[in-house]
Formats: C-alpha cells, sequence, structure tokens
C-alpha cells in the first residue's frame, strides 16, 4: 500500500480536490442541500473557514484556512465525506473490499491537497476552481454556474 504523504501546515491555507468514486454521478449537485448540511455540521464542531468552493457534479474544489495551530483537515473531509454518505439513500454498488470495510460506494478515497504558497499562489487556485465549470462544459461563464462562492466574493 502507498505511503501517502502530506504537507501539513498549522493554520494553514490549502486547495483540495475531492471526486466521487462514480464520475459519471450527479450527486454533489443533486444532493447539495446535504452536502452543505455535512459542511455545516463539520464546521460547527471543527471550525474552519472556507476560502473558495466550487461543487461540480462529481468532484468539487475548495480552499480553506485552518485555525491557528490546527492542521487536520484530513478528519474534516473525513467527516465532510461521511456525514453526505450518511444522508443518501443505500443502493450504490460496493466493492469487496469496501464492504469488508465497511464503507459506502460514493467518494475516492483520497483527495488531492496544495499547501497555499504565497498570494499569487492562491489567487491562482482560486481562479482555477472559479473557471472549472467552464472548463468541463457546465457553464459558460463562471458567473453562470450557481454552486460557486465566486458570487459571495462579488458581493
Amino acid at each position: 500500500m502507498p505511503n501517502y504523504r502530506r504537507w501539513r501546515v498549522p493554520g494553514g491555507c490549502y486547495f483540495f480536490t475531492v471526486n466521487l468514486l462514480n464520475r459519471s454521478q450527479r450527486l454533489l449537485i443533486e444532493h447539495i442541500g446535504l452536502l452543505r448540511a455535512a459542511f455545516r455540521e463539520v464546521r460547527e464542531a471543527h471550525p474552519f473557514t472556507i476560502d473558495a468552493i466550487v461543487i461540480l457534479p462529481d468532484h468539487l474544489h475548495a480552499t480553506w484556512t485552518l485555525p491557528p495551530g490546527d492542521e487536520n483537515f484530513s478528519m474534516r473531509w473525513r467527516q465532510i465525506k461521511s456525514a453526505f454518505s450518511r444522508a443518501l439513500p443505500k443502493g450504490e454498488s460496493r466493492s469487496r473490499s469496501r464492504r469488508n470495510h465497511n464503507e459506502r460506494g460514493i467518494w475516492q478515497r483520497r483527495f488531492y491537497e496544495h499547501v497555499i504558497r504565497d498570494d499569487d499562489d492562491y489567487a491562482a487556485h482560486v481562479d482555477s476552481a472559479h473557471f472549472n465549470p467552464v472548463k468541463h462544459g457546465h457553464a459558460a461563464r463562471p458567473i453562470d454556474w450557481p454552486y460557486s462562492s465566486l458570487h459571495r466574493s462579488i458581493r
């Protein structure tokens, strides 16, 4: 099994990409209310700031800032994924490994993270996330995609 090493910076700012297991599904936007509730639940118990986020049908991109001294983004993602999965009706197919570990077949097990290094890196990742719906053909312009923090940024 690979030994994944994550660069952890207490109180750091991170960019994430989190994917559904089945990339042909549209669960994230079809159940956007459940996803928002999962984020709220975890943020209440383990605060963090969502600097930017875009939710696509099968994956999401987010930029977070953790509280000073806190580096535990993995626990937060685990809890968000778990809360969302618990709220969905069961019925997805699961591999033997997922059945053996009592896991749902909703999310990819891993996620991508990147530590934001400076203001330019921050701007590039936030812009990239906000442009993602256009890149994937879901919207003609970033402002046209409803599941994006771009609207909050403009306000």
